[in-house]
């Protein structure tokens, strides 16, 4: 699954099912993700991201780990998604 596939409103789910939020926005290296409850959003790392299926991303952490990761702190670099087809070629090589 590229990040390009991925979609604001999708559910974001922690590795112990439990629901961290929605995807808002989709990045190159992260998905800022609204927090169920809560008001800061979440940029969980691509990293982070151990499955997808049916508009559900799943998550290698569990719910109070995800909490404790610093992911409610914004990149510090651009982090625009490459959508044009030269990266996705560059990707695989």
């Amino acid at each position: 699954m590229r990040m390009t596939d991925l979609k604001p409103g999708w559910t974001v789910l922690t590795s112990d099912s439990q629901r961290l939020g929605t995807i808002k926005e989709v990045s190159q290296n992260y998905v800022r993700t609204s927090r169920s409850g809560l008001s800061a959003d979440l940029y969980v790392p691509a990293s982070a991201i151990a499955n997808v299926t049916d508009g559900t991303v799943h998550l290698s952490v569990n719910h109070r780990d995800a909490g404790e990761m610093g992911w409610d702190q914004a990149p510090r670099t651009d982090d625009t998604l490459e959508t044009s087809p030269e990266a996705d070629l560059d990707r695989h090589v």
